[in-house]
């Protein structure tokens, strides 16, 4: 071993990372009822150890050694009240050991325990979502050793911990390489030491390890990977198991699909949908994919090249045989082949999905809820891919209820004859967004309006500009169909009476609005602020803004509503400051009404007194007559 390497022979102790010992806490008590599953993930992680090494071994097998066999071994000792999980697979060194069984190096650990309610029940279910891992070796422990030695090294490392708040660790002596967990049991566990208890745990969650589990000298396990199995071999609960095994997820999948592909593209795959979002689904530097191995040999763990962005929440892995076993993340990302199964497993979620929305809408609804923000961006990423994205997008309207529940399709069934476009509203939120004066005139004509509020619907209907050959059409934009949606009485003659007013009224507001004009969407509210034809919408300027980007000033169109009461006032107003005070009230509204912020709040407050009380308080104006 390298100097840097070395471990003390005299036992160095350590305190674990604030994180760990939080969730140690919690994990030991909320997770008691459900306390088997310990042996789960130790297995779980005793497999990988051993899959690593086999592909290790592929690069450097001069220095690896021999791994043709590959193990997991169970070992009861009554009397000494221990259970120990050995492989003899990578294993670890110092480093590994301080990295891996110190802290927990994950992200989004310190937004998971923040979740944390105290509730047990809810409690145990976030940490299974989270994954226990290692640590969950203190359910049933009070006391934990880890022996150790990293294939190629001639030292071994022994790492001691009562999971209280510190560990050990000394060099020490270790005959091969690989891992042994030794547990020792709580008095209170005594389960765990019966063959036969040990026997069904395997059986029920690791039968499916392609690696044999031995316990007492025999195989429990049918050591046969099982996504290699036939389909008329497996039953649901197969699956579901090996969901849990590979993504360490307390729950259930909402669905899956295994498929084995033979001809010009050879493949195995194994995909699932998972019932909740993982806390780092937001994390984009975060490390994601499928589990990749090729004829099978695992490759990698998180294989992110197969399958876009967008379908990020997809867990489960591919088995190919038409990839190099050498194959690397680079080698991934210019690999035709690879490209050819990107292109294929994208599908095949596609294909679950249309399934899901199809037959089990009920499950879909959710599956929208928790993941539809993310599939939404496959409409600005996957051009090839759009029409049948947008097929499985789900919004809310104005004829819908709180739900993001319709489609597009149902949308452009349900469109009146005379109704050309889909008409939508973006807003921060969905009372924003119903209560829009935009939606006035849209709402007396009896025009459903899809009603958007995820920040990610900006880039979507800025790509996705039309469905079934209807263009969508935002309400709130200068656009031709939106202006001629609402026939308003006599235009001529309203645009002749207000010849004189819009020209003083852009003068008024000059350098805030790009002009003055009628509206006819307006039906109640005095005024609204409406984006250039071709301009950027206001609610994305905003959000580039906050974003920290740079983006050119574009000054919005005011409209007003010639019937209102206040532009009724603005229209006979001869007073030059009153008409200030007038134009300043119909800007700071129609600012306020689309969830805005004020420029110069005070100036808005002003005028709307002076208006209020009459100019001077008591000796001026006549106030404002509503």
């Amino acid at each position: 071993m390298s100097a840097e390497a070395e471990v003390n022979a005299v036992p160095q102790t350590h305190s674990f990372q604030a994180e760990t010992r939080q969730l140690l806490k919690l994990m030991i008590h909320s997770m008691y009822s459900n306390k088997e599953i310990f042996l789960r993930e130790l297995i779980s992680n005793a497999s990988d150890a051993c899959e690593k090494l086999r592909f290790l071994a592929l690069q450097s097998p001069e220095t690896l050694g021999d791994v043709s066999d590959l193990k997991v071994t169970l070992v009861v000792d009554k009397d000494a009240r221990t259970l120990t999980i050995a492989d003899n697979g990578v294993g670890m060194n110092e480093q590994d050991v301080r990295e891996n069984l110190g802290t927990i190096a994950r992200s989004g650990t310190r937004q998971f325990l923040t979740q944390l309610s105290g509730d047990q029940k809810k409690d145990s279910q976030l940490i299974g979502q989270f994954g226990v891992g290692f640590y969950s070796a203190f359910i049933v422990a009070d006391k934990v050793e880890v022996l150790t030695r990293k294939a190629g090294d001639e030292a071994a490392v022994h790492w001691v911990s009562d999971g209280e708040g510190e560990f050990t660790v000394a060099a020490a002596d270790k005959a091969e390489r690989g891992t042994e967990i030794t547990l020792h049991l709580r008095d209170d566990e005594a389960e765990f030491l019966e063959p036969s208890r040990i026997e069904h745990i395997v059986r029920r969650y690791s039968d499916h390890i392609g690696l044999p589990i031995s316990l007492d000298g025999n195989t429990i396990n049918q050591a046969r990977a099982l996504w290699t199995r036939p389909k008329s071999e497996l039953k649901d609960e197969d699956y579901q198991q090996f969901y849990q095994h590979i993504a360490h997820d307390w729950e259930a999948p909402a669905v899956w699909a295994h498929h084995k592909v033979e001809g010009n593209l050879e493949y195995t795959s194994l995909l699932y949908i998972p019932k909740r979002a993982p806390m780092d689904l937001w994390d984009r530097d975060q490390a994601r994919g499928l589990q990749l191995y090729v004829k099978r040999v695992f490759i990698l763990d998180r294989a992110a090249e197969l399958l876009p962005s967008y379908l990020r929440f997809v867990r489960g892995l591919v088995d190919s045989a038409d990839l190099p076993l050498n194959v690397s993340r680079e080698i991934l990302q210019g690999n035709r082949t690879a490209g050819k199964l990107k292109s294929a497993l994208t599908k095949r979620v596609l294909d679950l999905l249309d399934d899901l929305a199809k037959n089990r809408p009920d499950d879909y609804a959710e599956f929208w809820k928790t993941f539809g923000a993310v599939l939404k961006e496959g409409i600005v990423e996957d051009a090839p891919n759009q029409a049948r994205l947008a097929g499985l997008l789900r919004f809310a309207s104005t004829t819908s209820g709180e739900r993001q529940s319709v489609t597009l399709a149902d949308y452009v069934a349900r469109m009146p004859a005379e109704q050309t476009s889909i008409y939508f509203h973006s807003a921060d939120s969905l009372a924003a967004a119903r209560n829009s004066p935009h939606l006035e005139g849209f709402r007396k004509k009896g025009f459903e309006v899809l009603l958007l509020t995820d920040r990610i619907d900006e880039w979507v209907t800025a790509h996705l500009s039309e469905f079934d050959g209807r263009k969508l059409v935002s309400v709130a934009a200068a656009a031709a169909d939106v202006e001629g949606v609402i026939e308003t009485a006599d235009k001529a003659k309203l645009d002749g009476d207000f010849a004189e007013t819009l020209p003083k009224l852009q003068q008024a507001l000059d350098g805030r609005i790009a002009s003055a004009r009628l509206s006819s969407r307006l039906t109640e509210s005095p005024s609204c602020l409406v984006a250039a034809e071709h301009g950027v919408s206001r609610r994305l300027e905003e959000m580039l803004r906050q974003a920290g980007e740079s983006v050119p000033t574009s000054l919005p169109i005011l409209e007003i509503n010639a019937e209102h009461p206040l532009v009724e006032r603005l229209k006979g107003c001869n007073d030059e400051a009153d008409f200030a005070d007038l134009a300043e009230l119909l800007l700071g509204q129609a600012v306020l009404a689309e969830g805005g912020q004020l420029s110069d709040p005070s100036r808005f407050v002003k005028s709307l007194n002076a208006l209020l009380l009459g100019r001077g308080g008591q000796g001026g104006g006549a106030g404002l007559i509503l």
